[in-house]
């Protein structure tokens, strides 16, 4: 509409045109972006994805599908479905053996970690020769486990031990250490905490120095005990390095061989017969390949399981930023 009276607007369509919004460009895609960082993502990780896949998840994979088979490693794999399976419910000494095994690692990881701990605690102060303590604690964990075995095997010998020495100079008669079903195993788990309590310590040193020193002079100021500073602040902050060294020390315990082979060959009788040294029987010394992937499927669902508890325990409890 238009109007030729003076003060008024007029409107018109040359008007109409210059009051419309210019068209703006089309916001440029983001799904090209997306696909170019997804696949740079893909190419960075491809390696170790593909390590993992190969070395982990197929031989999982192909140790199931041969727990599903009875081969003596030699001749032709029978198909046998879940016949392992039924076996090894009513297999009394692979019961035994777990048995054995939850048993070991019972007596390996509180010791070993309180131990790591009291040396971390130690050495995380300024003293004179620290260092070398450190080296020195670490030395038992560089050294071979079959090595290590065979001295300690010749250390508890009952008659020319040097264990059973140094008992008598105190007037105590020692033990048949290594044919005897109640301390054989005590005397493996000691043998392996002292082999890998300072390997446990070094993390453990490395989490408290990561502590601020600023958290224990406010305590300080507060008039907290040293005592409480422990198991409020240290021990909570800890928790980074104590959930690492647990998840590793305790898969490695579950997995004890070497020292078991050495020193007592599962003996006496069946008391220090873990599952891997079953395992080990089994496919090796019986040619029961089949059986003994089926007992690994075993070994690894108990690791699974106590990792899995670890990891929801873990979880909500453990602080990573100490700013």
């Amino acid at each position: 509409m238009t109007t030729d009276s003076p003060g008024l607007v007029t409107e018109g369509p040359s008007l109409t045109k210059q009051q419309a919004p210019a068209p703006t460009a089309p916001a440029p895609s983001r799904r090209p972006r997306r696909i170019r960082a997804t696949v740079e993502a893909y190419l960075l990780i491809g390696p170790s994805l593909a390590g993992f896949l190969l070395f982990l998840v197929v031989p999982i994979i192909g140790v199931f599908a041969l727990s599903l088979f009875s081969w003596d490693l030699v001749g032709t794999p029978q198909f046998v479905g879940l016949a392992n399976y039924r076996r090894l419910a009513g297999d009394g000494a692979a019961w035994t053996a777990v048995g054995n095994t939850v048993y070991y690692v019972a007596l390996n990881i509180p010791a070993q970690t309180v131990l790591a701990l009291l040396l971390a605690l130690a050495l995380n102060r300024k003293m004179r020769g620290g260092k070398v303590f450190r080296v020195l604690f670490v030395l038992p964990w560089m050294a071979m486990p079959v090595a290590l075995g065979i001295i300690w095997t010749w250390a508890f010998d009952p008659r020319h031990g040097a264990v059973n020495h140094l008992l008598s100079l105190v007037g105590i008669a020692g033990p048949n250490w290594l044919t005897s079903t109640t301390w054989a195993m005590p005397v493996i788990a000691s043998v392996n905490v002292w082999q890998y309590t300072g390997y446990t310590m070094l993390f453990l040193l490395a989490g408290l120095q990561a502590i601020p020193e600023q958290i224990y002079e406010a305590a300080a100021v507060d008039g907290v005990s040293a005592v409480q500073r422990f198991f409020k602040i240290t021990l909570p902050l800890l928790r980074p390095s104590m959930f690492f060294v647990l998840i590793t020390n305790v898969i490695g315990s579950f997995q004890l061989f070497d020292t078991v082979f050495v020193m007592t060959q599962g003996g006496p009788g069946t008391s220090t017969t873990t599952l891997n040294y079953y395992i080990y029987q089994q496919a090796f010394q019986l040619f029961h390949a089949g059986y003994a992937a089926t007992l690994a499927i075993v070994l690894f669902a108990m690791i699974l399981l106590v990792t899995a508890g670890q990891f929801l325990y873990f979880r909500k409890r453990t602080v990573y930023d100490f700013s």
